[in-house]
């Protein structure tokens, strides 16, 4: 009977660290989107282009558990990201880590060109295509 409850045990141990171990293999995915304290006029194009970065993510990428966050320029707190990334305002970088890798891909280029064209269904498809291929990495 000992012996029982004590294998049991050492099963349901080994089945619980087997699935803390998966969790922390799993990859982890930011959209890193660099704001800076701008004047009432500029505040509302970046703004818009935050919340249009953010509508890709919620409208194609809700099952993927990617996270977006808002990095402050002049917030010290971020002051490591923002050398890390050479970011200035507008800046969107997409992070994956898995383990101890890390890839990035800054798609400020594509945040740039739908910033002057409007062309947001080139900026949809642009972003879903970076989004997808650092997923893969």
């Amino acid at each position: 009977m000992k012996k029982s409850v004590l294998l049991i045990l050492v099963t349901l141990l080994t089945i619980s660290a087997g699935a803390v171990l998966g969790q922390q293999q799993k990859k982890s995915t930011e959209v890193l989107y660099f704001k800076a304290n701008l004047c009432q006029c500029k505040a509302k194009v970046c703004n818009a282009l935050q919340a249009d970065v953010d509508s890709v993510l919620i409208k194609y990428f809700q099952d993927e558990n990617i996270q977006f966050k808002v990095i402050k320029l002049a917030d010290e707190a971020n002051k490591d990201l923002v050398a890390k990334y050479n970011a200035k305002s507008q800046t969107v970088v997409i992070v994956t880590k898995k383990k101890k890798k890390e890839n990035s891909i800054d798609v400020s280029d594509i945040v740039a060109n739908y910033s002057r064209t409007k062309d947001k269904a080139k900026f949809e498809d642009e972003m879903k295509t970076k989004i997808n291929e650092i997923l893969k990495m």
